[in-house]
């Protein structure tokens, strides 16, 4: 079994760059992994001292607008090119992986981009805006010409999900310079409906290799399948509902919608139901099964705030998503991919666990403010702690795999 699985990857990795290459360069998940666990620790606590009056960052000026778009865009973008540049490869052989001196000028294009954010009230909004924009931009050329090659096109929504975000993204920039009249908040809540739509559509592709991986090291003679029907209706659901939201933010069909949005994601789950066999309470399948689960309860929460008229607690409801959602799944993909493409088996403990409770307490803490108010000072403090422990044990268990070769011995 574990000759096949090496024959498999090694057939991904055929068309490898030769040469040299710096471990830490080998496969574009390694230097963002690397890079994006320490930047989320880092940037979620800073955020909640300045918050809670600990600390200042008094050179920025929209401290909401800067946290806001730093957890959407900025952490988003670095999952959107170790995503990409890692699967490509995998989802189209013939494309050669980005590695070494390329990859380097990318990821460090990543970083100054987040720093630029950070200093974008003493570099100026043009500055910041190019090369943002240009990153995103970089990004979906490089993944274009693979995916529209493919003559079925069975990954080209991803194209048009890329390119509505980069739209929406250039937007956000024009708001912020006064060029549009639209409240850059709204915009990067129009932007989170599509993050999870990618979200949903990366997740599709990710539990099917996952589960399967799983299913195999166990001898399960059963394969898992991820229905396109499901996960269509469920992003048919977010689009619309973040349409109507972001150009009819009072309509009272907005609570409607958002049922819609919780049914039609809690409908996934049916996937995991398999006809001989129970995994429903395997690891891993419980680690994907939370994450569709936090994303459908967001949307819930959401429809029981446009329902409640004296409650107005749409913006800390909407920390299902960000917290919970963008959290686990980041997270989750990080253990995942750390494992897979690292040449060794999926495996949890303890710390793994740990890591996907710390998360959902986290959320949870974060998003139920409005059922405590007088306690919030305390609230945003455990939880942002919580969120980014999980992180930190992340850095503990799987920063040793991506700084070693593979463990197979196949180079990425």
């Amino acid at each position: 079994m574990m000759e096949n699985k090496k024959q498999y990857a090694t057939k991904h990795y055929e068309y490898y760059p030769k040469g040299e290459v710096p471990i830490y360069l080998a496969y574009a998940f390694r230097p963002i992994f690397l890079l994006l666990a320490p930047y989320i620790v880092v940037s979620i606590i800073l955020w909640t001292l300045t918050f809670s009056g600990v600390f200042s960052l008094s050179f920025i000026d929209n401290l909401v607008t800067w946290h806001m778009y730093e957890m959407i865009y900025g952490i988003g973008s670095a999952g959107i090119i170790a995503f990409f540049l890692t699967a490509v490869p995998e989802m189209f052989p013939g494309a050669v992986p980005i590695v070494g001196k390329r990859l380097l000028f990318i990821v460090l294009l990543w970083f100054l981009c987040r720093v630029s954010f950070w200093f974008i009230d003493f570099l100026g909004v043009p500055f910041v805006a190019t090369i943002n924009l240009f990153l995103s931009l970089y990004i979906i050329l490089l993944v274009t010409k693979p995916i529209f090659q493919d003559k079925h096109k069975r990954h080209i929504s991803f194209i048009f999900n890329l390119l509505a975000l980069l739209f929406i993204q250039t937007m956000f920039f024009l708001s912020i310079e006064a060029y549009i009249k639209i409240d850059s908040s709204s915009i990067l809540i129009f932007a989170l409906g599509f993050f999870i739509v990618l979200i949903l559509l990366a997740l599709r592709r990710v539990n099917m290799e996952a589960i399967n991986e799983l299913l195999e090291d166990e001898n399960i003679d059963e394969t898992f399948y991820s229905k396109p029907f499901r996960y269509n209706l469920a992003i048919f659901c977010v689009l619309l509902y973040s349409f109507v939201e972001f150009f009819f933010p009072a309509n009272s069909i907005l609570a409607y919608l958002a049922l819609a949005c919780f049914a039609s994601i809690l409908a996934i789950t049916n996937d995991f139901i398999l006809k001989d066999n129970n995994i429903l309470f395997k690891p891993f399948v419980l680690y994907m099964l939370t994450i569709i689960f936090l994303t459908a309860i967001a949307y819930a929460f959401l429809a029981y705030d446009y329902f409640d008229e004296e409650l107005y607690a749409l913006n800390h409801f909407r920390h299902f998503l960000t917290t919970g959602t963008f959290g686990l799944v980041f997270y989750v993909v990080m253990v995942v991919v750390s494992t897979i493409h690292t040449g060794r088996k999926l495996f949890t403990n303890i710390w793994t666990n740990l890591g996907v409770v710390l998360i959902v307490l986290a959320t949870f803490i974060r998003a139920l403010i409005p059922f405590y108010q007088e306690y919030s000072s305390l609230a945003y403090l455990v939880s942002s702690l919580f969120w980014a422990l999980a992180f930190l044990i992340y850095m503990k268990i799987f920063f040793p795999f991506l700084l070693s070769k593979r463990e197979d011995g196949i180079k990425g």
